[in-house]
């Protein structure tokens, strides 16, 4: 029998770390945290008998699919062009020259087929490395249906 959301009635769910005291002492009855990679629901099930995807999830929210997609972003002076090199329902990792700085925000574009304009999305700069931004999607863009869909197609939400 495959796991499901009880918020959204979703079945793309991830087993999530225990957090709690709470949490631990379930476990010994094989019941587990999980978390919905749709809605973000987080709830305790028993594991025994249920489909689900294996693997804890991380710090992440989300699970990252690698993709290779052209990105175009703007914000107050700032314009640049990138790679997005993986993506989820919760932000991207794009390689960029640009020189950006944490907790800026952008409007992102992503150009996930030619035939259709870019999807827009508003980003919020969660990490800088050498060549690299990591961006968080803002609630406004966790509502997007393109994007949503876009995920669906690739696995990842």
């Amino acid at each position: 029998m495959r796991l499901i959301c009880p918020k959204c009635r979703k079945h793309d769910i991830l087993k999530a770390q225990c957090q709690t005291a709470g949490d631990r002492v379930a476990a010994l009855i094989l019941v587990s945290p999980f978390k919905c990679q749709v809605c973000g629901h987080r709830f305790l099930a028993l594991r025994w008998g249920r489909e689900y995807r294996k693997g804890v999830l991380d710090r992440r929210a989300h699970r990252r699919i690698p993709v290779r997609l052209h990105l175009c972003f703007s914000g107050g002076r700032v314009n640049g062009q990138g790679i997005v090199e993986d993506i989820s329902l919760g932000g991207c990792l794009v390689e960029t020259g640009i020189p950006v700085r944490e907790k800026d925000i952008f409007y992102l574009q992503l150009s996930i087929d030619e035939k259709k304009a870019p999807i827009e999305v508003p980003a919020i700069v969660r990490s800088i490395r050498p060549g690299k931004v990591g961006f968080e999607f803002m609630k406004s863009a966790k509502d997007n249906k393109r994007l949503i869909e876009f995920l669906h197609a690739q696995g990842a939400a």
